[in-house]
């Protein structure tokens, strides 16, 4: 995986933690949602309607239902919980560890949902990077004060919406290109929390400029760094890769946190670092390792060793897609979609 990338991925989705948290005080959740959205889906759909206009050509209504779903998933439900549970008092360090259990249901679900095995070096990379989630989470909830404990099991609820949208996102076949996934996800959500705000009399947003600037922080850092680079990464590398560098966006959270909002930080949280680098180095040396026999020769790389969480071709039948596609295979570099927290 490139290493730019990936300190780019990491550092783009933990801004979204510390986006909610700039805008977590001057207006209730589902505004500050909505007016992240609108503005975003508005500018996607002028884009969609000319520059890009050709990348909508051969998808069917039934390719565009799912980049919906996904959308739904990745972005609505998995925010709305996010800056649910920080609205609440949960911290954003503590509440970006909690949503770094997603790897180990991710690559737990893996072999019964996608028939895809991880290697044993790679699932030594996963328990020491749960390790290290473990010991932040308990430090920051430790230190935590005035907040209900069930307020804690909120971005749990989130982890496993954007579990579930890697999971149908992999599962398609059709060949959609990132302008379109990104201007359908930020469309589908656009009218989630608008419909949200209405009912909840929170559509006026407020004149303070705390507020606009984590509407600003959220559309450049988040959407388009966060979110983009998740969906690319995932083509690229796969789920397992993904997984891992998602390991470090809870201690760089915390570290974020305690610069700007002096958050907790500790020895804990160090030692939780730690183990969440060293957990990436695994993996990936896990990685490098399946792609050569003992002797050094290169090696084809089958599914079961990479941990990449393609599916095998007895695992689900062909999707039925109403795009004309060629038969080869997509393009690695292609992606799905545009988040962090």
């Amino acid at each position: 995986m490139n290493i730019l990338l990936s300190i780019a991925f990491v550092g783009a989705w933990s801004s979204g933690f510390i986006g909610a948290k700039l805008g977590a005080g001057s207006a209730p959740t589902v505004t500050l949602l909505m007016w992240r959205f609108v503005p975003l889906a508005l500018a996607l759909g002028v884009v969609a309607l000319t520059a890009a206009r050709s990348s909508w050509r051969g998808l069917g209504p039934r390719d565009l239902l799912r980049q919906a779903g996904v959308g739904l998933l990745s972005q609505s439900g998995y925010l709305l919980t996010v800056y649910y549970a920080i609205e609440l008092g949960v911290s954003s360090g503590t509440t970006a560890l909690i949503d770094g259990t997603q790897p180990l249901v991710a690559g737990a679900l893996a072999g019964p949902l996608l028939g895809v095995a991880v290697s044993r070096t790679q699932w030594l990379g996963l328990g020491l990077g749960v390790a290290g989630v473990a010991v932040v989470t308990t430090a920051d909830a430790g230190a935590a004060t005035g907040v209900a404990w069930w307020a804690y099991l909120v971005p749990f609820l989130g982890m496993l919406s954007l579990v579930a949208a890697t999971f149908l996102d992999r599962r398609s076949r059709a060949d959609v290109r990132p302008t379109v996934s990104m201007t359908v996800h930020a469309v589908t959500s656009a009218v989630v929390f608008t419909a949200l705000a209405a009912v909840g009399g929170g559509l006026t947003p407020p004149a303070d400029a705390s507020f606009w600037t984590a509407v600003v922080w959220l559309v450049t850092l988040s959407t388009f760094g966060g979110y983009g680079l998740y969906w690319l990464i995932l083509r690229r590398s796969g789920v397992t890769a993904v997984n891992t560098l998602m390991f470090l966006m809870a201690p760089v959270t915390a570290v974020w946190g305690a610069l700007m909002f002096g958050e907790p930080f500790g020895v804990q949280t160090a030692a939780g670092l730690g183990l969440g680098l060293l957990a990436v180095a695994v993996v990936h040396r896990g990685e490098r390792g399946g792609r050569h026999d003992r002797g050094g020769r290169l090696r084809r790389r089958r599914p079961a060793a990479t941990g990449l969480l393609t599916p095998r071709r007895s695992a689900w039948p062909r999707a039925r897609s109403s795009s004309r596609r060629s038969e080869r295979p997509v393009p690695a570099t292609r992606t799905a979609g545009p988040e962090g927290g």
